[in-house]
């Protein structure tokens, strides 16, 4: 937790209760499902919710906004950003099921009343519209965009900058090609300018607006 709390100072006694119960949780769930490789769990706040915790150093969702994590595994960054935003729904789309359990139970557990989880790949979605999507390193950009831009509905005509409507997701490595091979210009912020860790070296955020 003094990781997140390093970087973030304005959580409510609730949101760090929250947080603070995350790891235990997690642990338990892991030893039944395996949504977090296991070596990771001792730098569990680190890779898992810090990480995830950068979109909300660059973006803040506001009250009511519908945001989808698109393939959100044991919950990431959906779970995070649900603590960080409670007023703000989120929807947590996942194609293997006994991941969802753990989403479901974990923020059942700790109460997040904003989190609701579907069973689906996203390109089987119909019906529904997003503020936003997120996601985090599940797939190429190009596919990300290709399977998120039907999703997003129209910004309205007033929002601040930092008022993402479009794909927002975190990514590693050379990105340079991947993004060549999407048609996208994405903006790209550097997370190891965001946290000081070794971990977030060659560690990206990238927005792409809805067009």
């Amino acid at each position: 937790m003094e990781v997140i709390t390093r970087y973030f100072s304005e959580f409510t006694e609730e949101q760090l209760q929250q947080l603070g119960a995350l790891k235990e949780l997690y642990q338990d769930w892991n030893t039944k499902i395996n949504v977090i490789s296991r070596k990771d769990m001792a730098h569990f706040y680190e890779h898992h919710v810090l990480h995830s915790l950068a979109i909300a150093t660059t973006f803040r969702f506001t009250k009511d906004m519908e945001v989808m994590d698109l393939g959100c595994g044991g919950g990431f960054p959906g779970i995070p950003l649900a603590i960080f935003f409670p007023e703000t729904k989120f929807h947590l789309v996942d194609s293997i099921n006994k991941k969802l359990t753990v989403v479901s139970e974990v923020a059942r557990a700790i109460g997040l009343q904003n989190v609701t989880v579907q069973h689906s790949r996203a390109e089987e979605i119909k019906g529904r519209k997003f503020d936003a999507v997120v996601s985090r390193a599940v797939a190429p950009l190009k596919d990300l965009w290709h399977w998120s831009r039907p999703l997003i509905r129209k910004a309205p005509g007033q929002t601040g900058e930092d008022v993402p409507h479009g794909l927002v997701c975190l990514k590693g490595g050379d990105l340079g090609q991947e993004i060549f091979e999407s048609g996208c210009k994405p903006m790209v912020w550097e997370i190891e300018s965001l946290f000081r860790e070794d971990f977030f070296k060659e560690k990206y955020l990238l927005y792409v607006p809805a067009r």
